[in-house]
């Protein structure tokens, strides 16, 4: 049985349990949750504080083997480790957002690999931020539908929308080296695109995706664009990028990647080398099969196997 992480709530994947436990050099990699929903841009649609929980309770179905990739077992080379969730406080976002930074900086210095399961992609920019606390400088791969780089939601600049609005102005990320990639959809907004274009940030849209013959070949073209003169790259991967048929969890998008485009593209953006990564925006509450949940924890084990293949090379 695997350990729980609080409540009836197993550790993502079957991790060692890390709370309240200085246990860090035990593991290769850390997952920790951000239950954290701020600003809701849209109606009712809402409910992805409860994202980390329920995708760990989705990943209690998988071993860490992928016979599709070289018959690898993850878990034979990564000692993986759950921390448990950031504290944040509800309706308090600044609070939050320090939290989150808070938590973070810790394991950015411990040197492990970092995923995070939020949550909404509000929590992106104080965990990006943590890192560049670190003295590093970042490139970001974010594949997502939408750029989510409005300045701010009715008065909140840490909303959903507003992360890559915030990581433009953040000492420590090489604009030119953020990539948006996936974008697509009308709900983007006509100032993103010009957003991103005034910060010097790249645009990769779907459209690009689908007219590149190699998605492998792409998936290390992402990366050497996002690698150029920093010293890392981290991963951020929202739900949406996928088309709404293999997401009934995330936000409706139609037109969007498939399973296996995402799958391939993050598997061989990790073999190039990250330094960790993000996936935000499930709704329970809106999957009752809980479709997008289990898919996060194929989505971290393609990571995973990438991320082994770099460090064996």
């Amino acid at each position: 049985m695997a350990e729980m992480i609080y409540g009836n709530t197993p550790c993502f994947l079957g991790a060692k349990n890390l709370v309240n436990k200085d246990r860090l050099d035990e593991v290769d990699a850390v997952v920790y949750g951000v239950p954290w929903e701020g600003a809701v841009t849209w109606g009712d649609y809402t409910g992805c504080e409860l994202g980390p929980k329920v995708m760990r309770l989705s990943s209690g179905r998988y071993s860490g083997y992928l016979p599709e990739l070289d018959h690898i077992d993850v878990f034979e080379h990564v000692k993986l480790g759950d921390i448990g969730d950031v504290d944040v406080v509800p309706a308090d976002v600044e609070e939050t957002m320090s939290r989150i930074t808070n938590f973070t900086d810790p394991l950015w210095k411990s040197g492990k690999f970092l995923i995070g399961l939020g949550g909404d992609h509000g929590v992106t920019f104080p965990i990006v931020k943590s890192l560049t606390n670190q003295g590093k400088k970042v490139g970001i791969i974010h594949l997502d539908a939408h750029y989510d780089n409005l300045p701010s939601h009715e008065g909140d600049p840490y909303a959903r929308c507003s992360p890559f609005m915030r990581l433009y102005d953040q000492e420590g990320v090489r604009n030119e080296s953020i990539i948006h990639a996936g974008i697509h959809g009308p709900r983007n907004k006509p100032e993103s695109g010009r957003n991103a274009r005034d910060a010097g940030a790249v645009t990769v849209t779907i459209n690009d995706i689908r007219e590149h013959q190699d998605l492998k070949a792409l998936g290390r073209k992402l990366h050497e664009m996002a690698s150029k003169d920093v010293d890392c790259v981290y991963l951020s991967i929202c739900s949406d990028v996928l088309d709404y048929a293999f997401n009934p969890g995330g936000p409706v998008d139609g037109n969007g990647l498939t399973s296996y485009e995402l799958l391939t593209l993050v598997h061989e953006i990790a073999k190039q080398g990250i330094i960790g990564m993000d996936f935000v925006e499930v709704y329970p509450q809106q999957d009752p099969s809980q479709f997008s949940a289990h898919l996060s924890s194929t989505i971290i084990l393609y990571v995973l196997a990438g991320h082994i293949l770099n460090q064996n090379n």
